[in-house]
């Protein structure tokens, strides 16, 4: 799985909303906090914000707020609302791609891996990511040797 900046960007920030709680964060906090370029971090929270994730407050107390509690935003939401589909073949979702001959089962790989893809980046809550508090399951995964490789 390839991870654009964009969406590394778009998660680092929205952690960093979860972790601020209910008072607005200015981008330019933002920034600074993890290291991102403030004007194209505005882009990717505008995305956000039409997709419903984030509120931006105007004024000299202003800035970003998340839009729901973050116990309620999935990680998979906020890549969607950036980076469109969790999962697609040359810009295709995988359903929509067909193989012949004996690529034909190709199709399937991508299904199974986009379903996996989902299990884990639906599962895992802004909430979760913010106090470090992850799912067993994603813990486990991450702590096999296997998965560094």
């Amino acid at each position: 799985m390839r991870l654009s900046a964009r969406v590394d960007y778009a998660l680092r920030a929205a952690a960093e909303l979860a972790a601020a709680g209910a008072g607005p964060t200015t981008v330019g906090e933002l920034a600074k906090e993890q290291d991102m370029p403030p004007k194209y971090l505005e882009n990717i929270l505008l995305q956000m914000r039409r997709a419903g994730l984030v509120r931006g407050q105007r004024g000299p107390e202003g800035g970003y707020v998340l839009a729901r509690p973050p116990a309620e935003i999935s990680l998979a939401d906020v890549i969607r609302a950036v980076d469109g589909p969790l999962a697609n073949v040359r810009g295709e979702r995988p359903e929509h791609v067909g193989y012949r001959g004996p690529a034909m089962s190709l199709q399937q790989v991508w299904i199974a891996l986009r379903a996996t893809e989902r299990a884990i980046l639906e599962e895992v809550t802004l909430e979760q990511v913010a106090s470090g508090a992850l799912p067993d399951r994603v813990r486990q995964l991450a702590a096999d040797p296997a998965a560094w490789d």
